[in-house]
């Protein structure tokens, strides 16, 4: 006698797809067969079985200039049940007079009172932190065995320290994830054209050229060849990056690339709208021209790139507002932690562009194997019970009001699903049920995680 059964429904993996009951005992899946009993059974008839999807990549609570992302995480992680997300990870950064660790410690404590899935963190690597490299060892021992490099921004690593960084963490056995960009490039854009007057969000692509972000993205994927450490691309939106990292994987180099739902589903025409509205989408690197779309979409399909997150970091529309007179102080960022999941699925699997199963590999399998996630991302037994059911014919037009995430605006105002979550399981507890969150703050945990 199970405590929960789901039963009828067709589970599916990465690699398959079939119909059984799935039977679950404590925090895990204890059987997978037919005929199965549980102290309440949940019929899933219709429904399609998925592993819960996992986003690597979000920004909750986090401080950028005067500002601070909308979602806590208490908000953004209630909103990733709601759209059958059951695992993040977010970011630390070290205060300048602060160890790793002693960081890592305040984000879980922050994380730990609030959260109600389970999160992992991702170590940056600023330049303050070039002199605790050192550290690296103990902060992956302690389970946060990625590390956060940026080549943009005020946390931008020069080309030595970037060496430098990424010696560091093929010693430890981790994992980089990098924000490419060439900043010098875009800085002078940008200088040029605000002097020129050019000031509204349209001018923001406009100062981040794909051809140099491609430039970026090849440059740390020669050092990373050159070190010998694996690499992964965050938010790759254009054909110039995914040439770059095609280019290596036929090489054979353990180099990966992520893409977001922004640049699969919105043009950079969303930057002339008028008003607070151009500079809502603003992010980096930014949504580039439509074309992109269909090569975004195909990267997928060819595995040129392996997987899909969000980069949820929202801003509200006053925040937004700040930059209007001048768009290189727009807080960047977009939310989109709760519609990934059904997006994909509706305008990836329903569109033709890869099929079911692509669809949990690329939301699911590949970012809980990448990162170290060993019990979650797939259905089997052993593997905590981080479920969801899908309804693949429920019909969700998405809005603020539909959706759960703070910011009050989406980039997917008006888009109208086909399939979305019915019910989402967290380690065997029901997170979401019938349009209902059921936990509290606080439920959910730290991951361990370690790079295989």
């Amino acid at each position: 006698m199970f405590d929960l059964v789901i039963k009828n429904g067709k589970i599916v993996t990465a690699e398959h797809s079939y119909h059984a009951d799935i039977g679950i005992f404590g925090e895990q899946i204890a059987a997978i067969g037919t005929g199965l009993s549980g102290r309440r059974e949940v019929d899933a008839a219709g429904k399609l079985i998925t592993p819960g999807a996992i986003d690597i990549h979000v920004h909750l609570e986090m401080p950028i200039g005067n500002f601070v992302s909308t979602d806590d995480f208490f908000t953004g992680t209630r909103a990733a049940a709601f759209g059958g997300t059951t695992a993040i990870v977010d970011f630390v950064e070290t205060q300048p007079a602060e160890t790793m660790l002693d960081a890592l410690a305040a984000r879980q404590s922050l994380a730990d009172a609030r959260a109600t899935i389970d999160y992992g963190l991702h170590m940056t690597i600023g330049p303050a932190d070039i002199a605790k490299l050192n550290q690296l060892a103990a902060v992956a021992d302690a389970g946060c065995p990625s590390f956060k490099i940026y080549m943009a921004y005020g946390l931008r690593l020069h080309d030595g320290e970037l060496l430098q960084a990424l010696q560091a963490i093929r010693r430890v056995g981790g994992l980089p994830v990098v924000h490419a960009e060439n900043w010098d490039v875009i800085t002078t854009l940008m200088q040029q054209h605000l002097a020129r007057g050019n000031t509204t969000p349209h001018w923001h692509p406009r100062s981040r050229p794909e051809l140099t972000e491609g430039e970026a993205a090849g440059r740390v994927i020669d050092l990373a060849e050159f070190v010998g450490v694996p690499v992964h691309i965050f938010h790759v939106g254009c054909q110039s990056v995914v040439a770059r990292i095609a280019d290596a994987r036929r090489r054979g180099l353990p180099v990966t690339g992520e893409t977001c739902p922004q640049y699969l589903l919105v043009d950079d025409s969303v930057y002339d709208r008028p008003g607070v509205a151009g500079a809502l989408p603003v992010c980096a690197p930014p949504i580039r021209p439509r074309p992109e779309q269909e090569n975004m979409w195909r990267a997928l399909a060819d595995d040129h790139l392996q997987l899909v997150t969000t980069d949820h970091c929202p801003f509200t529309p006053a925040e937004k507002a700040t930059g209007l007179d001048d768009f290189s102080k727009i807080p960047g960022g977009v939310p989109g932690i709760e519609a990934r999941f059904p997006l994909l699925y509706t305008f990836g699997v329903r569109a033709g562009h890869f099929s079911e199963n692509r669809w949990v590999d690329v939301a699911c399998t590949t970012p809980a194997r990448m990162l170290g996630f060993a019990r979650k991302g797939h259905i089997a037994v052993g593997y905590d019970a981080d479920l969801v059911i899908f309804d693949p014919e429920k019909t969700v037009t998405i809005s603020p009001e539909t959706l759960h995430e703070s910011a009050g605006w989406t980039l997917y105002d008006g888009m109208t699903v086909r399939g979305y979550p019915a019910m989402t399981l967290s380690r065997g507890e029901i997170l979401v049920e019938d349009g209902a969150f059921l936990r509290q703050p606080g439920r959910g945990n730290f991951v361990a995680r370690r790079i295989q």
